[in-house]
């Protein structure tokens, strides 16, 4: 008898914590993530453990420096990812020379540069305009050109636009940025003024940045390279120069009044961070805060979240060797002082144009970094959790197109811009 109860009792308390279970599981379902923390530290091991066994990196080529390894796990090679909505890309302009930005506009238009020196504005529709006129003379030499685009923070009210540009100067050239107005009709600007010029000039063709972007405090942050040469390069990590760094201006040009470095002698007012190889694609996430990615040497593409007055290491620490196949002189990849990448990419992908989506044509790319690759001809998403890439996917291969900037208009459509002489600018949405 005492066994049988013995027996009912336990079978009473069974059925009990089974409902409680099941019950929970149902609440978990229902209302996702609110009984989250009652159910995942039961199985956050397996969970984890499933998760390595399932990832099956994107990049499985030989890598460029196989000697060298990434400084944490996940920190190259992610969990390849598929995109499962169709794309459906739409050519709303061609015959583009070597376009290199494109811009939004409010009323759905395109405003979209093209490195010879030429700013133009293609309507939703795909009808291409005439230059803007007002464009001030550029150095359209090598990497050269007119380079980015950007509205004001009110352009609703002043109509003015930002661009960056490689300018010549008697004792060389070097990265610039200068404002105008748009007339109402859209066919040229006033009050053109060069706002800021780096320094120093220097002779040569590459490694000019650059992307300008506002911050949500209003300030304007322009990337710049360190212009590419043996005899140059050495000035990312020197201070009287604006070669290899990330700036941070005001709308009139001049350095933000709290910067790092405004008061130390002998260093630029203007720089916020060290440390830079050639930087062409700069984004704010939803925090506003802003993650680059730069083309680092070869086998050493390098993602970075930006924080102010850090140095990030090029050239004397950095990921990959010369294209020549020679190490990058008394280089390391790590080192105490300097920050690593978030990400790196060993082959590179040669970034140029960023834009984390926040869109609601693609739920599935809420929160996901876009970038434009121009050595595979594709468009980079990855998927970033906790300020680590968790997954990455290649776009639009089949398009073999080099893709020189990515950017999400009001409509939640990607529009994208190739680097190529008949250029192209391509507006993605999803498909049927």
């Amino acid at each position: 008898m005492n066994y049988l109860k013995l027996f009912l009792a336990g079978s009473l308390i069974l059925a009990l914590s089974s409902a409680s279970c099941n019950e929970q599981a149902a609440t978990t379902t229902e209302n996702g993530t609110a009984t989250e923390q009652d159910t995942t530290a039961m199985d956050t091991t397996a969970t984890a453990s499933a998760t390595q066994q399932d990832c099956q990196p994107l990049e499985t080529r030989e890598r460029n420096s196989p000697e060298q390894k990434p400084t944490f796990e996940g920190q190259t090679r992610a969990c390849a990812i598929k995109t499962n909505t169709p794309l459906e890309v739409t050519v709303l302009a061609s015959n583009l020379e070597n376009p290199w930005a494109v811009e939004p506009l409010p009323n759905g238009d395109l405003l979209v540069t093209e490195k010879p020196g030429r700013m133009r504005i293609v309507t939703a529709s795909g009808q291409v305009g005439q230059p803007i006129k007002g464009v001030p003379a550029v150095m359209s030499r090598g990497q050269g050109g007119l380079l980015d685009v950007a509205l004001s923070p009110d352009f609703a009210s002043d109509r003015t636009i930002y661009w960056s540009f490689s300018e010549p100067r008697s004792n060389g050239n070097a990265t610039s940025i200068a404002r105008g107005v748009l007339s109402e009709d859209r066919t040229s600007l006033s009050q053109v003024k060069v706002i800021f010029q780096a320094k120093p000039a220097y002779n040569g063709d590459k490694h000019f940045g650059s992307r300008i972007t506002f911050g949500n405090d209003g300030m304007l942050y322009l990337t710049l390279g360190e212009r590419s040469d043996l005899e140059i390069r050495p000035q990312a990590q020197q201070m009287n120069s604006h070669m290899g760094k990330i700036l941070r201006l005001t709308k009139d040009g001049k350095p933000a009044p709290d910067n790092p470095f405004v008061n130390q002698q002998d260093a630029m007012p203007e720089i916020w961070t060290v440390g830079h190889r050639n930087v062409q694609s700069a984004a704010l996430d939803n925090q506003g805060r802003l993650w680059i990615v730069e083309h680092g040497p070869s086998g050493g593409d390098e993602l970075n979240l930006i924080e102010k007055g850090k140095n990030y290491g090029w050239p004397l620490v950095t990921f990959g060797e010369e294209y020549s196949g020679k190490p990058i002189p008394n280089a390391v990849t790590t080192k105490q002082g300097f920050v690593d990448p978030v990400y790196y990419w060993d082959p590179v992908i040669a970034p140029s144009g960023a834009q984390f989506y926040s869109g609601s044509l693609f739920p599935e790319w809420q929160g996901n970094l876009l970038i434009g690759g121009l050595k595979d001809k594709t468009l980079v998403r990855l998927k970033i959790e906790n300020d680590r890439v968790t997954g990455e996917e290649h776009l639009l291969k089949d398009r073999n197109q080099r893709v020189r900037d990515v950017r999400q208009g009001q409509d939640g459509a990607i529009y994208i811009v190739t680097d190529q002489k008949n250029g192209e600018l391509w507006k993605v949405t999803p498909g049927r």
